[in-house]
C-alpha cells in the first residue's frame, strides 16, 4: 500500500482497535502463490497474531475477495482491507461489500481506503483533479451508509441520491484511511475511526501522524520486519523492502527524522534502488524497520507504541513468507 501526499472527521467511536490484546498484525503478501494464501491466513490465526491485512493492488488479487476468503477459513484473527482504493468503486458498492463481510463475520473486519497509488488511478482513468476531495467524499458516503443513514450527496465526484443499505450491519465495521500526509492525515483525523500508515514508518513519523490525526483515533502502522537470531543477517534481509525509501512517495516518512537530508543526498547519488538500500548505514535501516532478536524487535514494538501507534503490522520480507510467519511470531506474547 502506498499514497501520495495530497492533501486525507470523525467523532470517537468505540471500536476496538483490531489488534485485540497483543496489539500485533501481520500482513498477507500481495504476491504469495495461491496455493499458499489461505494456509497463511490459517497459520496467522493458529499462531495469535491479533490481525491479518491484506492488500490490493493493482493488477495482484481483490481486496474484498481475499478479505472474505480469509474471514471464512480462520476463527479469531481479525482481518483488515489495507487498502482500497476510493475512487475505484462507487461508494455505494464499496459499502455493500464491506457491509457483507460485517454481517457474516461480526467484529472481524476493517475497511481501509486511500488515495490510490496515482499512475495505477491513472492508468484506470481513476485519478482526479483533487484526489483529496475525492477521498473525503468517499470516506464520507461509506461511513455513513454502514452507520445505517440514508445518503443523498452531490459531490464533485461522488453523486449519491437518496441511497441506503436495505440490511446494514448491527455493528459497522471501523473504516481506516490509508494515507501519508499532512491534509491526509488531518482529514482522516476528522472523517474515520483510523488511520493506517505504509510502511516504514520510524518513531518519528508515528508521533509527527499521532499529532496530525489527534486522539481518540487508532493509528495502525506497517513495519517490515524480520526476526532472528542474527541480528546482521536480519539486517541484511530486510534492506531488500527499503527500495522505496527516499523517492516522492515516501518522503513524508523520513521527513521527521534526524537523518532525512542524509537519506535524500544519498538516493540522488544513488540512483539504482538496490545499490542505495545496500548502503544505507545499518542504523537507518534499525529505525525503519523492526529487524533482529525477538527482544529486540518486541522493544521496538514498546517504542513505537509510546510514540502513538496502538497496532503494529508486521511485513515479512523474503522469497518463504510462510516460514517467515513462524519467526515473526516469535515477538507474540506466550
Amino acid at each position: 500500500m502506498t499514497e501520495p501526499e495530497t492533501g486525507p472527521e470523525t467523532e470517537p467511536v468505540d471500536h476496538p482497535t483490531s489488534s485485540g490484546g497483543s496489539g500485533v498484525g501481520v500482513v498477507l503478501p500481495r504476491d504469495l502463490p495461491a496455493a499458499d494464501v489461505l494456509p497463511f491466513a490459517r497459520r496467522a490465526d493458529e499462531l495469535g497474531f491479533a490481525s491479518l491485512w491484506v492488500i490490493e493492488d493493482l493488477g495482484f488479487r481483490g481486496g474484498f475477495a481475499q478479505a472474505a476468503a480469509a474471514l471464512a477459513v480462520t476463527g479469531q484473527v481479525h482481518v483488515g482491507l489495507g487498502i482500497a482504493p476510493a475512487a475505484g468503486r462507487n461508494p455505494a458498492f464499496t459499502a455493500m461489500e464491506a457491509a457483507t463481510l460485517a454481517e457474516q463475520f461480526p467484529g472481524r473486519f476493517t475497511l481501509g481506503l486511500g488515495h490510490g497509488v496515482p499512475g495505477w488511478m491513472r492508468q484506470v482513468g481513476s485519478w482526479g483533479r483533487s484526489p483529496l476531495t475525492s477521498l473525503s467524499e468517499h470516506l464520507e458516503a461509506v461511513r455513513r451508509l454502514l452507520h445505517g443513514e440514508t445518503v443523498t450527496l452531490q459531490g464533485q465526484y461522488v453523486h449519491l441520491d437518496g441511497i441506503r443499505l436495505e440490511n446494514p450491519p448491527a455493528q459497522p465495521p471501523r473504516v481506516v484511511a490509508g494515507v501519508r500526509g499532512p491534509k491526509s492525515l488531518a482529514l482522516s483525523g476528522r472523517l474515520v475511526d483510523g488511520t493506517l500508515l505504509a510502511e516504514p514508518v520510524p518513531a518519528d513519523y508515528a508521533r509527527t501522524a499521532r499529532e496530525q490525526t489527534g486522539a481518540g483515533h487508532a493509528l495502525i502502522g506497517y513495519e517490515l520486519a524480520v526476526v532472528s537470531d542474527d541480528p546482521a543477517q536480519a539486517r541484511e534481509q530486510v534492506r531488500e523492502g527499503l527500495v522505496w525509501v527516499g523517492t516522492p512517495d515516501a518522503a513524508a516518512h523520513t521527513a521527521s527524522s534526524p537523518y532525512a537530508r542524509e537519506l535524500q543526498e544519498l538516493r540522488e547519488q544513488v540512483p539504482d534502488a538496490l545499490e542505495f538500500t545496500r548502503r544505507m548505514p545499518d542504523a537507518w535501516v534499525d529505525d525503519l524497520t523492526l529487524t533482529g532478536t525477538p527482544d529486540a524487535v518486541r522493544a521496538r514494538i514498546a517504542e513505537l507504541r509510546a510514540a502513538g501507534l496502538d497496532e503494529v503490522v508486521l511485513f515479512p520480507v523474503g522469497d518463504d513468507r510462510l516460514g517467515a510467519l513462524e519467526s515473526l511470531a516469535r515477538v507474540l506474547p506466550a
